[in-house]
C-alpha cells in the first residue's frame, strides 16, 4: 500500500479521535456549564471569572506585545463577563435564559460539525476558516430553531420570538466563530490553546457563546432593564 493510499484511512482515524475527544470533553465540560449556571450566585461567578480571564490571556498569547489587539482582547473577555453575570442575575428567568443562550449555540456547533462534514460542499469563508461550509452553517441554524421550538413548547417562551432570537443568536455564534479564525489567521496561530481536549483552547470553544451571550444580555436589557435581562430575553 503506497503513502497516498493509506492517506484517506489515516485521516478517517484523526477524525475518530477527534470526534470522540470531543464528545468526552463534552460530557464532563457541559454538566459542570449546567450546575453552575443552575446553582448562580458565586458559582457561576467564579466559573464566568475563571473562564473570562482565560480567554484574554489565551487571547494575549495569540497578539503578542500587540498593544491595540491587547486592548480588544480586554473589550472582549470584559463583555462576556459581563453578559454572562448580567444574564443569570435575574432571578427567575436567568437560568432559562442562559440555557437558551447556551443550547442555541451548542447546538449550532452541533448541527455545524455533523452536516459539515457529513454534507460537505461550498465552504462558508475559505480564506478565513477553510474547513467551515454552507451545509455547516444551515445545520446549525436548524438546530438553534430546534431549541426555540422546544423552548416554547414547554412554556419557556413565545415560538414566533424565540425563533427571532435563535436566528439573531444562531447567526452571531457563527460569526463569533469566524471572528477568532480570523485573529487566529491574521496572527498565524492554529489554536488558541490545548486546555480542552478535541477542541484547542477556551477561545476555540467559546468563542460562539461571547457574541451570542453579550447580543442576547442586550436585547435582554433593552427589553427588561438591568435586574430583568432574562426575563426582557425569554417573554415577549
Amino acid at each position: 500500500m503506497t503513502q497516498n493510499d493509506s492517506t484517506p484511512k489515516q485521516a478517517d482515524d484523526r477524525g475518530l479521535r477527534n470526534l470522540l475527544m470531543r464528545v468526552l470533553a463534552a460530557l464532563v465540560l457541559i454538566p459542570v456549564a449546567i450546575l453552575a449556571a443552575y446553582t448562580g450566585g458565586w458559582l457561576w461567578f467564579g466559573l464566568v471569572t475563571l473562564v473570562s480571564v482565560g480567554l484574554f490571556l489565551e487571547w494575549r498569547a495569540i497578539v503578542g506585545n500587540h498593544v491595540g489587539w491587547i486592548g480588544l482582547g480586554v473589550v472582549y473577555a470584559l463583555a462576556a463577563f459581563a453578559a454572562s453575570i448580567v444574564v443569570r442575575l435575574d432571578p427567575v428567568w436567568g437560568f432559562s435564559a442562559l440555557m437558551f443562550i447556551l443550547l442555541v449555540v451548542w447546538m449550532t456547533d452541533i448541527g455545524g460539525y455533523f452536516a459539515g462534514r457529513g454534507i460537505g460542499g461550498p465552504k462558508l469563508w475559505p480564506r478565513v476558516s477553510p474547513k467551515k461550509t454552507w451545509a455547516g452553517a444551515i445545520g446549525g441554524f436548524v438546530l438553534s430553531l430546534a431549541v426555540a421550538a422546544g423552548f416554547a413548547m414547554n412554556g419557556l417562551g413565545s415560538l414566533l420570538p424565540l425563533l427571532m432570537i435563535a436566528t439573531v443568536l444562531t447567526v452571531l455564534s457563527q460569526l463569533g466563530d469566524l471572528f477568532e479564525s480570523a485573529v487566529k489567521r491574521k496572527f498565524g496561530v492554529k489554536d488558541s490553546g490545548q486546555i480542552i481536549p478535541g477542541h484547542g483552547g477556551l477561545l476555540d470553544r467559546l468563542d460562539g457563546y461571547v457574541f451570542a451571550v453579550v447580543a442576547a444580555a442586550v436585547i435582554g436589557l433593552l427589553r427588561g432593564g438591568a435586574d430583568g435581562v432574562g426575563r426582557g430575553l425569554m417573554v415577549w
